[in-house]
């Protein structure tokens, strides 16, 4: 006779947010506001989901160091004042866009990590307009 295997221990846990959009994503996602929900609680799980949902992974992150980076006004002092972080590569936004979680760019939280609560604020931000 055989046995049953034993359920499934692993639950799906569902997060709800409040998906914002900006310029360039705005166009192409058709939305300004809206609410969202995936399987997960990380911006990793949420972007993953999003970008599965909306064709706008190309248009946010950025493959390499200088798809992330641009060409500053002035150069840099040697040693740059407060905690700067990065995001490590591959996780990083192009050039001009920002990813936000309750208004705090990713970077200054667990990155990718983030963990998200139902009703968190995220915001993908890429204007139309930028000096170059």
């Amino acid at each position: 006779m055989q046995q049953a295997s034993p359920p499934d221990s692993r639950s799906t846990e569902q997060t709800t947010v409040e998906v914002r959009c900006t310029g360039h994503v705005r166009r192409a996602v058709g939305a300004g506001t809206f609410e969202y929900t995936f399987d997960g609680a990380t911006l990793r799980e949420f972007l993953d989901a999003f970008f599965d949902e909306y064709d706008v992974r190309d248009m946010i992150i950025a493959e390499t160091e200088a798809d992330a980076t641009t060409q500053g006004w002035a150069p840099a002092p040697d040693e740059l004042p407060g905690t700067w972080r990065k995001n490590p590569e591959g996780e990083q936004t192009r050039k001009y866009v920002r990813v936000t979680v309750n208004g705090v760019f990713n970077e200054h939280l667990a990155g990718l990590d983030t963990r998200l609560e139902d009703d968190d604020r995220v915001a993908l931000i890429y204007p139309f307009m930028f000096c170059v």
